[in-house]
């Protein structure tokens, strides 16, 4: 299994006409018991999964395309191709195959795939009519040629047929001969002729024909033909734009001449494909699929080509990161790689790792930082790029790069702190590359792509660090643009001044990095609220609901919305403190009868609050603003937390009642207790007190009598005795206490508190002091 040669990748064409990869591993063909028949097996070298099992039909049409690769569709939408690492390898496979089918191997293709009505065609035809002709490659047969081509299109078997004879005779070369000679006599009639043909050789799509056509000597030949289009009144200029407008640099001298060879005919090729060739109709798109194939493999090699040879990448990253690298020369060397990474996403993904690992190690973290702080956008632009690339490949690598860069650089150089200056400083009015760069840091600062099962002190050391180093500069500009004012506002009020940026391009800026703080919000539970509360930061967010920009009110709304969402005790009460709702009914009200978005924002929190119960905030709310609220009746939302405030309060009362009457009745007895003790301090005998337990009974009962008669309003004169201050000094000083009792009972019949006043200290210190009695004090 270790033999190179039967090292492929296997990949799928997708719906979008693109090579997807399945996979890496070494192939063999053997006999399938259960498929009964030879078969092709594909195991993965990783892990010696199946990544392939495919019965060789001896009717499936198999195609061999640069010596490397077999072509095959096992049904209707589903094709199937073999990259091999060697030719030796592929010219194996490519045998066996043949011999399944009995089919000769020097072929490029088994045979066709047809329908069944057309093959039914196919077999009535006389055996004459298998061979395509081709008339003779001479100026006078160039229309009849054309004609042929043309004609072959709607068949498949034709089609093959016809590159069959194309190949075999040598046809290509004749013909672009002819056009050399059309275009010396300018032969507009035999150009046009010339155009049609090369036009419909392309759409045999046949990867053979593509080898001739794409070869060094032919491929200009083949962009001049395609220049005279007879629908066009003049030729366009395709071969002087890729001879002296399109320039190959070198940023760094290549000295393969294959790679050379493999960059200029892919950039070649995908000019053909993008630019001469029109958009195929429905029922051409897939007649240049082969076409497709053979860029996306050319740029698999390029890629591969250039990732082994270690010296040619050393030394641009020497270049890029030498101060003494002139301008010109670092633009150069970033637009390379910025098309270094884009080619690379046509690799498999054990490839793809492998590159940006190769990357890393060379160091293209700290060479973009460099780059990204120069003042040539374009630079700048494709160093974003790279670094979106580098970041979508692994968010981990970039972050362990940034923590460990702190421990010897200074913050305004941090590669974090120069991307979202990069973002704050964007000159683009629409503010493209600050967008792209907020996804970016969205994705670096997102928990869930934070590897905790291998990492599990990842995700708290670079919030720590981020928090540290980083969010103070991403929110400068939010706090510049709120600056308070603190002479204009008095003690304890949410007014601020309202310093609200009205240019546009600030305000889409404090948006971005509203929806980047947000997101915070959510995912970030304590680093953020602990900034939040240093920072005062909510209350600075509030003074944008104040802008003219309605899209940046809505974005601090959504701040605030997703912080109450959490139903936080924390912020609860630091927004109750700071009065934070006053610039959100503030914008409520300013906005008066307009039914637009920032008024169901608004009646949308409101209605959370309510629906959530959050009594904290309703009781808040309705203290605070329900007059100013209560003459909106279009919804029920206000009336809804005016109801649920009043049924809040009315079960605190009737808790506060129930414990009311329940120290009530263990008063009343410690009091009648304390009485029975100051007639005994007062001069009885002591045998007396024996009498205690026997006397208690009847004292009882006459307390009972005394407090039934209260209940029944009897004691009408002893309401101003319970309003009388008693005479501590008076002898009489425990029965003034007594008769206090029944008015005491009618007290609390009505919910009136018992009236205590400063002498009783001296009496009862230890009853005066008690809690309980403190919710009696008042009506």
């Amino acid at each position: 299994m270790s033999d190179t040669r039967r090292r492929v990748k296997v990949y799928t064409l997708n719906e979008e006409r693109q090579w997807d990869d399945r996979g890496t591993g070494h192939v063999s063909s053997t006999f399938v018991e259960r498929l009964k028949g030879i078969s092709l097996l594909v195991r993965a070298e990783s892990d010696g999964s199946l990544l392939l099992e495919s019965k060789i039909s001896p009717n499936t049409a198999y195609q061999k395309q640069q010596d490397t690769l077999i072509v095959w569709s096992e049904a209707e939408n589903y094709d199937l191709a073999l990259s091999f690492q060697e030719k030796a390898g592929c010219d194996e496979i490519w045998e066996k195959i043949c011999q399944v089918q009995g089919k000769d191997p020097a072929l490029e293709i088994t045979q066709d795939p047809i329908d069944e009505s057309e093959e039914e065609r196919f077999e009535e035809m006389p055996e004459t009519s298998h061979l395509v002709d081709l008339p003779p490659c001479e100026l006078a047969k160039l229309e009849e040629i054309a004609d042929l081509v043309t004609s072959v299109l709607s068949s498949p078997i034709r089609r093959e047929k016809l590159a069959l004879a194309l190949m075999s005779e040598g046809y290509i070369k004749k013909l672009l001969q002819l056009f050399q000679v059309c275009e010396d006599l300018d032969n507009r009639e035999g150009l046009h002729h010339l155009y049609e043909i090369v036009r419909g050789v392309l759409f045999l799509n046949k990867a053979a024909l593509f080898e001739v056509m794409f070869s060094d000597d032919c491929i200009m030949d083949v962009v001049g033909c395609l220049e005279y289009d007879p629908a066009l009144v003049q030729p366009k200029r395709h071969r002087e734009f890729l001879t002296k407008t399109a320039k190959f640099k070198e940023v760094i001298p290549i000295t393969d001449s294959e790679l050379r060879q493999k960059i200029h005919q892919t950039y070649r090729v995908q000019y053909i494909q993008d630019i001469i060739l029109p958009t195929p109709s429905v029922f051409e798109e897939n007649f240049l699929s082969t076409l497709t194939s053979f860029i996306f493999f050319n740029k698999v090699e390029i890629v591969s080509m250039l990732q082994e040879d270690e010296k040619f990448l050393t030394e641009v990253f020497a270049q890029l990161t030498d101060e003494a690298t002139e301008e010109g020369k670092r633009r150069e060397l970033v637009n390379f790689f910025k098309e270094f990474c884009a080619f690379s996403q046509t690799l498999q993904p054990q490839n793809r790792d492998a590159f940006f690992k190769t990357l890393a190690n060379l160091g293209i973290l700290p060479a973009l930082e460099i780059v990204m702080g120069m003042d040539d956008l374009q630079v700048r632009a494709a160093a974003i790029d790279i670094f979106s690339y580098l970041v979508e490949f692994s968010p981990s690598m970039v972050r362990e790069f940034v923590m460990q860069e702190s421990q010897h650089t200074d913050d305004d150089v941090l590669l974090i702190n120069v991307v979202i200056k990069q973002m704050i400083c964007d000159t683009d009015p629409e503010l493209g590359g600050a967008v792209q760069l907020m996804g970016l840091l969205r994705t670096l600062i997102d928990p869930e792509n934070m590897l905790a099962p291998t990492n599990k002190t990842e995700k708290t050391e670079f919030l720590t660090f981020f928090y540290k180093y980083c969010m103070h500069v991403l929110t400068a500009p939010l706090l510049a643009n709120t600056a308070e004012s603190p002479k204009d506002s008095p003690e304890g009020s949410a007014k601020i001044n309202p310093v609200c940026p009205d240019n546009f391009q600030t305000a889409q800026l404090l948006a971005l990095i509203l929806e980047l703080l947000t997101f915070c919000v959510e995912h970030h539970t304590y680093h953020i609220k602990n900034y939040i509360m240093n920072k005062d930061l909510l209350r600075r967010v509030l003074v944008l609901m104040n802008s003219k920009h309605t899209f940046l009110a809505l974005c601090a709304l959504r701040f605030m919305r997703r912080i109450i969402g959490l139903k936080d005790d924390f912020y609860n009460r630091y927004i109750i403190k700071g009065n934070l709702f006053e610039p959100v009914i503030n914008a409520l009200l300013d906005n008066g009868t307009r039914y637009n978005l920032l008024n169901s924002a608004i009646i949308e929190l409101f209605e959370f609050i309510k629906v959530e119960d959050i009594k904290s905030l309703i009781a808040h709310i309705v203290d605070n603003f329900y007059k100013a609220l209560e003459s909106i009746e279009y919804v029920q939302t206000f009336k809804g937390l005016k109801t649920r405030y009043e049924q809040e309060k009315n079960r605190q009362n009737q808790r506060l009642s129930r414990y009311r009457r329940d120290t009530r009745s263990l008063e009343d007895d410690e009091e009648m207790w304390f009485n029975e003790e100051d007639d005994d301090e007062e001069g009885e005998v002591m045998a007396e007190k024996g009498k205690s337990e026997e006397d208690f009974p009847e004292s009882y009962g006459k307390y009972m009598e005394a407090k039934k008669g209260a209940a029944n309003g009897t004691s009408g004169t002893n309401g101003k005795s319970a309003a009388t201050p008693p005479n501590p000094s008076s002898p009489n000083g425990s029965s003034a206490k007594s008769a206090a009792l029944p008015p005491a009972a009618v007290s609390k019949a009505g919910l009136v508190g018992l009236v205590d006043y400063p002498d009783d200290e001296e009496d009862d210190e230890e009853v005066e002091d008690s809690p309980r009695k403190r919710p009696r004090l008042g009506s």
